[in-house]
């Protein structure tokens, strides 16, 4: 099951007089990532690099930004994987002390910090939420949000035409239980409208 962070995270290590600073956070996507990561520079002039991991199904990214390749990002990326974590980003802020580590070192260094930053991670698992709707006549319109309300479904709107539509969302394993729950109790006049496929 994949998880996000309820909070951000952070850590420092220092390694040879280099100073790594930690922040592993949950965000919505690549853009917002990518802005973080530019806050990051921003707060920190004097660094010599600003890496990070982002681990958001398509638009994951490992970047080493001046590190030797592979000995940043990646690895980084690695610990965000292991630890099932989703739509999470973790970025490391590298002052360097003057003495090199190696890539080794470095690989051990960016994973280190990343992981140490997660042993505080409060994670709650990240669940799947379907998009239902449906329609019925005016008179079952107090019927039907009651029932959603009592379901613990999250009304996204209802529209008043012919007959009231309403749109919601819910976990999706809970989805075809509610749908035959209100098959049952719509007394044959509640309609089922397409709407979207699962989402997060």
């Amino acid at each position: 099951m994949p998880y996000s962070l309820r909070v951000p995270v952070h850590h420092e290590l220092v390694i040879k007089k280099s100073r790594f600073l930690a922040t592993v956070q949950a965000v919505d996507g690549r853009s917002q990532a990518q802005a973080m990561v530019d806050a990051l520079r921003a707060q920190h002039p004097g660094a010599a690099h600003v890496c990070w991991a982002l681990m958001a199904g398509g638009e994951s990214a490992a970047v080493d930004d001046g590190e030797p390749s592979g000995t940043a990002g990646r690895p980084m990326l690695e610990v965000l994987r292991r630890q099932q974590l989703e739509g999470v980003l973790a970025t490391v802020v590298r002052y360097f002390g003057g003495i090199k580590l190696g890539a080794g070192g470095l690989v051990r260094a960016y994973t280190d910090a990343v992981a140490q930053a997660l042993l505080q991670a409060e994670k709650i698992p990240l669940v799947k939420l379907q998009t239902l709707a449906c329609d019925v006549p005016y008179a079952l319109e107090g019927w039907l949000r009651r029932e959603l309300q009592q379901a613990g479904a999250t009304t996204l709107d209802i529209h008043h035409g012919e007959r009231v539509t309403a749109r919601f969302q819910l976990p999706a394993p809970e989805a075809a239980p509610l749908q035959d729950h209100l098959d049952n109790g719509g007394q044959g006049q509640l309609r089922w409208v397409n709407t979207d496929a699962p989402t997060t």
